[in-house]
């Protein structure tokens, strides 16, 4: 079998780091781009460079990473599960629930492999944390919490915060917890003059009756990227900007001092800090779809079914801010 054939659409931002790795993925071969914009960037090198979708399903391609704004994902899928190309879609997958929930049965009627991009779960400290959690080394576990914040990105005009960033958060809460969302409630603000949200505080709980919570801005001056499992045997805090993740046990001593026991309910016990590889996200991303396309089916992509759920849950966010009231999700 040889290579395959990959193409690219939309060469801004986040286009421009796909290029990079298409460039080098072993078994592909990028064969040809697209944007109305042309190549601003500059990495395309001798391919060339089209302006839509039709002329790059026509030069002829396997697959296709859609890197276009995100009220373009809907017609671009649509387009390549009509022409039978797999396709990885950046997040969020579409700009509505319903929009996603047609482009995944589009794709799953077609037989076709379909990802969105939700590249956190490729990051190895969260890679390291679900594995942990699955072996049981946390116990039951009691609370998920997310803080994803940092300055404004120029890159985004058309979806707020919550189908930008706090996306990440909710498919990664309900892959580390392999359990979906019960009800949500939340509180959103509006502070850059822009038409979407820029801020929001979100609660809920899944349907394990695990609690979560997850606070998301732009508007914050440093980035901070943080999930923390807290459980039976202690917590576990991953940074998704350094990949590192730490456990903080409970203590498995008794307190000498015994009156301030009572207060405390756990005490701090060893604290460990784990090494593991560190390959980035987005090749380990790419890697997962090119080996599920050949047919690996222990490659766990993010499907588009999955996109769609994530998307029902921010609808849901968006809905509480709005009604002040919790939604129901189950």
């Amino acid at each position: 079998m040889g290579n395959l054939r990959a193409g690219l659409i939309g060469l801004g931002m986040m286009g421009r780091h796909h290029a990079r790795i298409l460039h080098t993925l072993e078994g592909v071969d990028l064969v040809a781009l697209a944007d109305s914009f042309g190549d601003p960037h500059g990495v395309a090198g001798d391919l060339p460079v089209f302006s839509d979708i039709d002329s790059l399903i026509e030069y002829g391609i396997d697959y296709c990473v859609v890197a276009v704004p995100t009220h373009l994902h809907y017609e671009v899928g649509k387009k390549l599960a009509a022409a039978g190309v797999h396709a990885l879609i950046e997040k969020p997958l579409a700009g509505t629930y319903t929009e996603a929930v047609e482009l995944a049965e589009l794709f799953e009627a077609a037989g076709l492999v379909g990802a969105v991009g939700h590249i956190e779960r490729y990051n190895a400290s969260l890679q390291e944390l679900r594995r942990r959690l699955k072996s049981g080394d946390l116990g039951d576990i009691y609370q998920i919490s997310t803080s994803r914040q940092g300055p404004f990105p120029r890159r985004i005009a058309d979806v707020g915060v919550v189908k930008d960033l706090a996306s990440h958060d909710i498919d990664l809460t309900v892959w580390v917890a392999d359990c979906g969302y019960k009800c949500v409630a939340s509180q959103s603000l509006h502070k850059s003059g822009r038409e979407h949200e820029d801020m929001v505080a979100a609660t809920g709980l899944l349907n394990n009756d695990v609690t979560v919570n997850h606070l998301v801005n732009w508007l914050t001056p440093t980035k901070e990227r943080r999930t923390t499992v807290v459980g039976e045997g202690g917590m576990f805090v991953a940074d998704t900007l350094t990949s590192d993740l730490t456990f903080y046990a409970n203590a498995s001593v008794n307190s000498e001092w015994e009156e301030m026991s009572h207060f405390r309910g756990v005490a701090e016990g060893n604290i460990t800090r784990f090494a593991f590889p560190k390959p980035e996200p987005l090749r380990v991303e790419h890697e997962y779809l090119r080996d599920a396309i050949i047919g690996d089916s222990t490659r766990e992509i993010v499907t588009l079914q999955q996109g769609a759920e994530v998307l029902r849950v921010c609808e849901a966010i968006l809905e509480s801010s709005t009604t002040r009231t919790t939604v129901n999700l189950s």
